[in-house]
């Protein structure tokens, strides 16, 4: 079994202006792509074939770049899709927003952490909110396309939101700017879809 690249649930101009249609095309079907593509052919004849990419990725030989470069580009790139929508914005409710109060003491002063992971990761890489065992929530950055489900990366704990900070995810559009991009993204967070997330792996 391969692994394919994941259908969006949106068109490719539905982000906008937050995220631009060309950078959407560009982005899934051409960045991700290569990962998925490349990826298939890391694990092809070897044990990890036929297993999910969380499966790979837990239990990962972090000496072995091509599946940590690729299997967590697939994986990132992933999630991200899931965790934006154009109905997006606004804040979380119910058990996540009690764990986001908990743990940083607002909404206000979580996003201004999680906006600091994404801004101050140098060069490429991702920010991410996890979730560890028992619903406690942390955040943290990550570099190339690593996260928190490999074996000593990151917050440790399963993402339920990532922010891609590669140049590739939002230069077209704004340039060197990236804390406006980092800005724009919390317009189209599926806060749904991340209380989900939460639920299901706390």
């Amino acid at each position: 079994m391969s692994f394919e690249l994941p259908k969006l649930k949106y068109a490719h101009d539905a982000l906008a202006p937050s995220i631009d249609e060309q950078t959407m095309k560009i982005h899934h079907g051409k960045h991700h792509q290569g990962y998925t593509n490349k990826l298939n052919d890391a694990i092809k004849g070897t044990d990890m074939e036929g297993k999910t990419i969380e499966n790979i990725l837990m239990n990962l030989d972090m000496e072995n770049k091509a599946v940590r470069n690729n299997g967590g580009g697939f994986y990132n790139h992933s999630l991200f899709w899931e965790v934006m929508s154009p109905n997006g914005g606004g804040e979380p409710s119910g058990d996540l927003q009690s764990a986001i109060n908990s743990a940083y003491g607002s909404f206000a002063d979580f996003k201004e952490k999680f906006s600091e992971a994404a801004k101050g990761q140098f060069g490429s890489g991702w920010a991410w909110l996890c979730v560890h065992d028992g619903g406690k929530v942390e955040v943290c950055s990550t570099p190339n396309q690593d996260n928190p489900l490999m074996p000593g990366i990151g917050c440790g704990g399963t993402p339920i939101l990532g922010l891609d900070v590669w140049e590739h995810a939002y230069y077209l559009n704004y340039q060197n700017r990236r804390p406006d991009y980092v800005e724009a993204f919390f317009n189209v967070i599926d806060w749904d879809e991340v209380s989900k997330r939460y639920a299901e792996n706390k």
